[in-house]
């Protein structure tokens, strides 16, 4: 499609497009009067209106059945986090029972690492990616610490080539190789926080298995935003949190996957609490764990059912949608939003970087070289919410459900009065 920097352009698009009044589902904040052009769902995507409702029906139970809403509510706490799976695991390209909801990203991922870390004097060295995400950072020195092993040796950096902006496949395929039996896990962000690459999940992890070695992902970036075949791809693990694309509110649940080839044993090494031990023994209180036989067999407490609410929402929403048409639009809008960058550069000569490469979501980052924080204050006070990255990268995340072409467009023209207005 030829693309056109202009308004009418931008609204025509609108006008074909089959989601445009999913925009409607969400609450825009404001500034001056005026909804946002938001950019920073790879962040904290938008309140979905009806996730107040889904609250609020938890509200009521409470009130008005005490503890007794955790089996007669209309949807009771005690399985609440069930009807979260179905629409999930489509997401993420999981079977049902690979998939479960409990705590937060970076616990998550210490939990998945107690089952799929368990290094030894011969294989014990992680790969991942050069300047991964610091909680991932924190999290695999704290784990190579906790077993004895120093990190400087023990973690192993796949980092760009000298000159670019992003990583190849095939270095970290060579690197896989490099290290080869002493390779315990591979552990990397399906998509990078800070250029949006879109990293090669499955010929990674087929090279990894392929060395004898367990593999998870980092998806915070990915899941809703890009398409994920986790069990077709055989990764032993995975973990999200659900704040950004997912749009279930700050700091909440995050998801989990693993692989069915893990699943209803006893000898899986992992940290136990009563919510996995089979539903139907539950409160029985038995003195012996008796694992369920899928990925709830990794949760330790009962559910935070008013942080899951927001999350069952959203998810409601993905389901009448489905990621096809969403990864349909996004390719379309991230687009557009490439080309309209490129117009404004032609205009005013700014030199304009996007180091986000071809293999991307929705998320563009943007080295504004020659400009500086006073560009991104601009932006913000003038309604465009983004996000901004030393030493002069902003990110841009056109999210599909509430983003619009019009937005993008709008923009464009912001962005050109903010540069001519800073020289």
């Amino acid at each position: 499609m030829e693309f056109r920097n202009t308004l009418e352009f931008a609204q025509e698009m609108d006008t074909k497009d089959p989601l445009v009044n999913y925009r409607d589902e969400f609450v825009f904040p404001k500034v001056k009067g005026k909804e946002v052009i938001y950019f920073t769902g790879n962040s904290l995507g938008l309140q979905p209106k009806r996730a107040k409702a889904f609250v609020d029906d938890i509200m009521t139970d409470w009130a008005e059945l005490g503890v007794e809403g955790h089996f007669y509510a209309d949807k009771p706490w005690w399985d609440y986090h069930e009807r979260l799976i179905p629409p999930l695991a489509k997401v993420v390209g999981a079977k049902p029972g690979e998939v479960t909801v409990m705590n937060t990203l970076s616990v998550n991922l210490h939990l998945l690492m107690v089952s799929f870390y368990t290094p030894k004097s011969n294989r014990f060295k992680i790969i991942c990616e050069e300047k991964a995400f610091p909680s991932d950072q924190y999290m695999l020195q704290s784990q190579v610490r906790f077993h004895g092993f120093n990190p400087e040796e023990a973690i192993v950096e796949v980092k760009k080539r000298d000159g670019e902006h992003f990583w190849r496949t095939k270095d970290f395929l060579s690197k896989i190789n490099e290290v080869g039996d002493e390779l315990a896990l591979v552990l990397i962000g399906g998509v990078n926080y800070y250029n949006g690459q879109v990293m090669d999940m499955e010929t990674i992890t087929k090279s990894a298995k392929s060395v004898g070695a367990n593999v998870g992902w980092d998806l915070a970036h990915a899941v809703g935003n890009v398409e994920l075949k986790l069990h077709d791809w055989n990764a032993d693990f995975a973990a999200w949190c659900s704040y950004k694309y997912m749009n279930s509110g700050p700091g909440n649940a995050s998801g989990v996957f693993i692989h069915e080839k893990h699943l209803d044993k006893k000898d899986v090494p992992r940290f136990e609490g009563w919510w996995g031990t089979k539903k139907e023994e539950r409160f029985l209180m038995k003195p012996h764990f008796e694992p369920m036989p899928n990925a709830d067999a990794w949760q330790i407490s009962n559910p935070p059912v008013l942080s899951m609410a927001p999350y069952l929402a959203s998810l409601e929403l993905f389901e009448e949608v489905g990621m096809p048409a969403l990864l349909k639009k996004q390719k379309s809008l991230t687009s557009y939003l490439e080309f309209i960058l490129n117009e404004i550069d032609k205009e005013v000569d700014s030199s304009f970087e996007i180091i986000t490469p071809k293999e991307r979501g929705c998320q563009l980052s943007v080295f504004l070289h020659g400009q500086g924080r006073a560009l991104f204050n601009y932006l913000m006070e003038h309604g465009v919410i983004v996000d901004w990255r030393e030493p002069n990268v902003i990110r841009l995340a056109p999210a599909p459900f509430y983003c619009s072409f019009e937005d993008m467009y709008r923009f464009g023209q912001i962005l050109r009065e903010g540069i001519l207005h800073n020289e």
